[in-house]
Parts: structure tokens; C-alpha cells; sequence
């Protein structure tokens, strides 16, 4: 009888192990999401330009502006590595700090990170 409670105790933490491993977030064009905020402005999965360039281009690098604001996925690219980059751009028509209109972002990644979030 023990061993019928163990066997199944330890099959139900498999089966849950494995469902919390499948699954997947589905993304496609013309999806929105809301960029989240994180600490020190360390966006490690959304390749905003680094601040030089924004400069150089006449922009200004002011992460507040950026933080809430709503963005649409407008294509899609997988990488050799299995990754998926996602071009997105504002919602509002405006550019990301003056200077750029559209940025690339691994979505996966930066949903699991809080980096995006869901609209």
C-alpha cells in the first residue's frame, strides 16, 4: 500500500514537472505588449541602442519615457540557435527615444523576465 501512495506521489510531480516545461507562449504579428520596468534600466532581452548611439542620432536616452509604453510586434525571425527575434515598434507612431523606430526584442525571454508584458 506504501508503495502504491509513493508511486503515485512521485508520478504526479513528473507529470507536473513536465506540463510546467511544454508550455509555450504563441506570438504574432500585430500582437501588443506593454514594456515593463526593470532595475537600473538593464533591459537584457530588448536591444535597445546603447545610449552613444541614441545621442549620436539626435535622440535622447531617457528610459522613463519608454517605461508602460505600449508596443506592437510587426515581424518576426528565427535565429540558427532556435531563437525568435521580434521587430517591434510604438503603438503611438512615435520613435523609441527621438531617434529609432523599431527595436528587436527575444519576446520569450523577455516575458519570463518581466521585461514584457501581456496587454
Amino acid at each position: 500500500m506504501k508503495n502504491k501512495i509513493v508511486l503515485v506521489l512521485v508520478m504526479s510531480f513528473f507529470l507536473g514537472s513536465v506540463n510546467a516545461q511544454n508550455s509555450s507562449i504563441k506570438i504574432n504579428i500585430g500582437d501588443i505588449f506593454i514594456v515593463g520596468e526593470v532595475e537600473n534600466n538593464d533591459y537584457k532581452h530588448i536591444n535597445f541602442p546603447k545610449d552613444n548611439i541614441i545621442i549620436k542620432k539626435g535622440g535622447i536616452a531617457n528610459y522613463d519615457n519608454i517605461k508602460g509604453s505600449k508596443v506592437e510586434v510587426t515581424s518576426m525571425k528565427t535565429k540558427k540557435d532556435g531563437t525568435v527575434l521580434a521587430t517591434v515598434k510604438l503603438t503611438n507612431g512615435k520613435l523609441f527615444f527621438n531617434s529609432h523606430k523599431y527595436v528587436t526584442v527575444d519576446v520569450k525571454k523577455a516575458i519570463e523576465e518581466k521585461e514584457f508584458l501581456n496587454n
